[in-house]
């Protein structure tokens, strides 16, 4: 079984920063692609931004230049910094993560962490 432990979520004034973490533990398991979603009430869940091991960066267009994911792969942890935050960033912001375990594929999600945005 691989636990994924989330944190860094919180309450921040428009324009703020808040970093998210990602960490996935367990055993015999390696890490693929990892990612962070987020859905805001009434909406749906959307990509914010994806990572492959290599390095390789996604965004999507509402974040870009605002956000970064990076990732630690000897520790399996997954960041977002999110700078210049805006209201409509609130949001609940999940990883979601890429594993192979025993020679088979899986996915797995964080519980999630709330962002709020606001003055």
């Amino acid at each position: 079984q691989v636990q994924l432990v989330e944190s860094g979520g919180g309450l921040v004034q428009p324009g703020g920063s808040l970093r998210l973490s990602c960490a996935a533990s367990g055993s015999g398991f390696s890490v693929n692609a990892m990612a962070w979603y987020r859905q805001a009430p009434g909406k749906q869940r959307e990509l914010v931004a994806d990572i492959t091991r290599g390095g390789s960066t996604n965004y999507a267009d509402s974040v870009k230049g605002r956000f970064t994911i990076s990732r630690d792969n000897a520790k399996n942890t997954v960041y977002l910094q999110m700078n210049s935050l805006k209201a409509e960033d609130t949001a609940v912001y999940c990883c979601n993560v890429d594993v192979v375990r025993f020679a088979r594929s899986y996915v797995y999600w964080g519980q999630g962490t709330q962002v709020t945005v606001s003055s």
